[in-house]
């Protein structure tokens, strides 16, 4: 470390909602924010985790013990710009080592505005938020007492009945891919990762990308072959407009196919419920098993929420098509009677295990039959 650096260090602190405080150094730009605070145990991919929309209104630690080492890369974002609230991590890299780097991580978080904290016990405080569950918490790189810190707590809302997609959504329509291709699929955007898109649209399918609030007529108006819903942040039992689009694309019989919260709403549209879990699933390690296929595959996964498997099971509607290998939660349902499915992980992982890749072949395949 250069001595300039060291001179410019400030410090920063971590306080979370159960009184437990974290003392650390400031990194990104100087300030405070609130959030949900979860952990990602993704090995690689810190540029990923911070741009997708699915992490909005959330405070992220990742548990790799180095950030920062490779830079960032505009072309490797999966929406315009970081979505996370605030960042925590062990050791914080201000150089980096890659050659086809844009800028280092430290540079990209002030230009986006992104308060973080670093040097602090990441290992202690994951298996804090594991055995307490998921909390809110706040990171302050100002000058704040903690009576000040607690007071600015207390005002960051509940993810519960949180409804989040329309913050990331797009506001307007917008095209991915080749217009004379073979299939035309309407994307519902409820916070969609641009890698996403590009698999869909590598295989042959061109996209119009709407609004979370579309209704299923202003949609069906562009006549497209299939519709998919995709991931996002927040809680879905929230988000009723979104749950009537599902029923009215299910009823038209047209293929249908839910990654993430597009999973979960395809679920609440068929009357089965859903719950916050007690810290979510986050990370590219997440074995899924393929009750269908009787494969298991490695998923890159991110969700706070589930759908009741119990429900699923009881269900007349749908049948369980993936259980998650580590707790058993519903990993995947298929409608029965239509072309519609659905998943709770990211087949699209990039980057992360390509094992899943097959879902996207799946959805486009139900054009063809």
């Amino acid at each position: 470390m250069s001595h300039n650096q060291e001179q410019t260090q400030t410090k920063a602190v971590l306080y979370l909602e159960d009184g437990s405080r974290y003392e650390g150094i400031a990194i990104g730009k100087i300030g405070t924010v609130g959030g949900e605070i979860c952990f990602n145990t993704g090995m690689t991919g810190y540029q990923e985790i911070y741009t997708d929309p699915s992490y909005y209104g959330q405070i992220v630690v990742n548990t790799t013990s180095h950030i920062g080492n490779y830079g960032v890369l505009d072309s490797e974002q999966e929406s315009d710009a970081p979505k996370i609230r605030g960042l925590v991590v062990n050791t914080f890299s201000n150089d980096f080592s890659r050659p086809t780097g844009d800028s280092s991580l430290q540079e990209y978080l002030e230009k986006h505005n992104i308060v973080g904290i670093s040097e602090l016990d990441t290992r202690l405080l994951v298996r804090e938020i594991r055995n307490k569950g998921a909390m809110n918490a706040i990171i302050s790189s100002e000058d704040l007492t903690d009576e000040q810190l607690q007071e600015k707590l207390a005002e960051v809302p509940s993810m519960n009945g949180l409804e989040l997609s329309s913050f990331v959504s797009t506001k307007e329509p917008y095209f991915v891919g080749d217009e004379n291709a073979e299939y035309k699929v309407a994307v519902l955007d409820l916070g969609v990762k641009t890698s996403i898109l590009k698999h869909l649209a590598s295989r042959g399918a061109y996209l119009k990308v709407f609004n979370a609030r579309t209704s299923f007529a202003e949609m069906e108006e562009w006549q497209p072959h299939g519709y998919f819903l995709s991931n996002g942040p927040g809680d879905p039992s929230a988000m009723e407009y979104a749950i009537k689009a599902a029923k009215d694309i299910m009823a038209s019989g047209k293929p249908s196919f839910g990654i993430c919260l597009g999973h979960q709403i395809i679920a609440l549209a068929c009357g089965i419920g859903t719950f916050k879990m007690h810290n979510g699933h986050r990370g590219l390690n997440h074995p899924v098993k393929n009750l269908v296929s009787g494969k298991s595959e490695v998923t890159s996964q991110n969700h706070g929420f589930a759908v009741s498997r119990e429900d699923v099971e009881n269900s007349d509607v749908v049948e369980l098509t993936h259980i998650n290998l580590n707790d058993q939660t519903c990993a995947g349902l298929q409608v029965k009677g239509q072309k519609t499915f659905s998943v709770q992980y990211h087949p699209e992982s990039s980057p992360g295990p390509h094992d899943s890749r097959y879902l996207f072949d799946q959805f486009l395949n139900l054009f063809k039959s």
